[in-house]
Formats: C-alpha cells, structure tokens, sequence
C-alpha cells in the first residue's frame, strides 16, 4: 500500500462556501479518499464537493446534528469500502498544512502505540479581530504527549474502532471525549511540533465569542458527568473554575451586598486581581481579562446542561457561526 493509499479523510460542514472548497483543495492529492458529511447546508456545499471528486454524505437531519455523529458517519463510509490505515478529520473551514499528512502519518509508523496525532493549528486571520487573535492563542499548545486534540487530527482506524469512534451524543468537546477512552484502553496521544491547519473562525462580535464561551462551558459540564470520576477527573477543574468565577462570586457578592452592607460588592475586585494575575503570568492583557470574563458564559452553559439532564432535553449543538 502507498503512503497515499493509506490515508482517507472525512470533512464535515454546513454552509462554509469558499472555506470548503479550500479545505478540499487542500488535501487534493495527498490523500486517497475524501468523505464530506454534510449537515443540512444550503449554500451549494454538497454540488459543489461532489465536484471536487469527495463522496459525500448528507445527515440525516430529522435526528439531532453533532459533530461527533458527522464524523462517525464520515468513518463508517471509508468503512463500507475498506477502511483505510489513518482517517484524517478535518473541519470544513479549516485547510491542511502541505507537510502534514507525511509528518502525522511517520509519526503514527514510527510508534506503534500512538493513537493520533495533532500539530499546530493556526487561525487564519488574527487580525483581523480580537475574538481570533484569542482563539490563535488558545491553538498554540506545547508539542509533546498530550490528553487531548481538537477538530483536526491523524487517527490510527485501529484505534478509532476499538473505542468505537465518537460518543454522538456529546454536542462539545467530542476529541477531548474520545481521547479519554483511547487512553483508557492503553493508547496515546501527541502533539507534534509541526504545522497542521490553518482555521477561519471569522469571528468578528463579540456575541459569538460568547456563545463559543458558553458552548465550552456546556462541554465542561458533560464531559465532567461523564468521566469526571478520579483518576480522570475529566474537565472538573474547568468547571470548578467557571462555576466559581462565572456564578459563586458574583453570587455571593450581590447577596451580601442586599443581605448585610453594600460594601460585599468589593468581592468583585477579585475579577480584576485574578485578570492582572493571568497578565502577570502570560504576558497578554486582553486574554488575561476575557479569561476572566468568560467564566460567566461557561457557567451559564454548564447550567443549561444541567436543565437539560434535569429535563430529559436531547442536548442542541450550540454554534457560534
């Protein structure tokens, strides 16, 4: 088998325009396959890929969209026609690095017990606002073994079926997800110093900043019903953190600012001390403060999580796009 032949991807999107044909362009002759699951675009996504020579497969959607069940069904069209060695997943507004496929696809021969690999991915146009320069921060992660990828990575199929690929229900934080049940079952994940994708957030509002807070909060609090038990302990810090910034302080403060002395609301300079503290640390004022900030979106979302558990409530992807 050649290198090429070895290595498929599945691309999922909804109404990325001229996002999808770059990301397609982008793996043309460096893959075998290309399987674009798309969830319901209207914008021409499924004509236009079917052009570009990628099978496509549009989502049912009379049963609730994730991410997760996208890229499942992605992985399980290579499957009906043998499935490859690696499955590159990639989103749709993202476009490969040229180096990456031979990089992530060495590294994966080279260690037999390596799961997936990720690398550097960048966005696209920092910029261009400071919701993306934020999110180009949050990509650029140290190289080396890690606990989890996000949307783009080189997987072993071996191992993506051994833990039977992503959990469809989970609206967010799919990869973190699944990469606790790749370790459990004795594999590893890395990071390699190479470049992998360039993303376009096009975030320009601050309300989507927000709802892409809340989504992460939403996450936190799934992830953490699911395998928050020790020794996982899987994303409880996080909504430790966002429960205690984004509802316990402010919380506390206005009830004893109303119950006992207006002066309670000095709890409130802990905001400013704990955004001078991150700056102190990392050097960048404005995502120290959004940091900070985004605690109260993240705590807004694990509540919504916890509604809909509460309820019985299929949960509903949550998009900032």
């Amino acid at each position: 088998m050649t290198a090429r032949a070895s290595v498929a991807a599945v691309v999922i999107g909804r109404n990325e325009g001229a996002r999808l044909l770059a990301c397609l362009d982008s793996l043309a002759g460096r893959v075998a396959r290309v399987v674009y699951v798309d969830s319901g675009s209207s914008d021409g996504s499924v004509a236009a890929a079917a052009a570009r020579g990628a099978e496509v497969v549009a989502l049912d959607l009379s049963r609730p969209f994730t991410a997760a069940r996208a890229r499942n069904e992605g992985a399980a069209r290579l499957a009906a026609e043998g499935m490859p060695r690696f499955i590159q997943f990639l989103d749709g507004d993202c476009t490969l690095a040229p180096g990456w496929i031979d990089a992530a696809r060495a590294a994966l021969l080279a260690d037999p017990g390596l799961a997936l690999v990720c690398g550097r991915r960048r966005e696209r146009d920092p910029g261009a606002s400071l919701w993306n320069r934020l999110i180009d921060r949050e990509w650029d992660r140290p190289p080396g073994e890690t606990k989890a990828c996000g949307g783009d990575f080189l997987i072993r199929s071996e191992a993506f079926a051994r833990v039977g690929g992503f959990d469809a229900r989970v609206i967010a934080g799919e990869e973190p997800e699944m990469c606790v049940r790749l370790r459990r079952a004795g594999w590893r994940i890395h990071r390699l110093d190479a470049e992998m994708t360039v993303h376009d957030a096009a975030m320009t509002r601050v309300s989507q900043w927000w709802r892409r807070a809340r989504r992460a909060g939403y996450a936190y609090a799934l992830g953490a019903s699911l395998h928050g038990a020790p020794p996982e302990r899987h994303y409880v810090p996080q909504l430790r953190r966002a429960l205690l910034w984004g509802a316990a302080l402010p919380l506390l403060a206005v009830s004893l600012a109303l119950a006992v002395s207006p002066w309670a609301l000095a709890l409130l300079a802990a905001y400013p001390a704990q955004a001078a503290r991150i700056a102190a640390r990392d050097g960048d004022r404005a995502h120290a403060a959004f940091t900070v900030l985004a605690k109260i979106p993240e705590a807004l979302g694990a509540a919504a999580f916890a509604v809909d558990r509460a309820r019985g409530r299929t949960p509903e992807i949550i998009e900032y796009k």
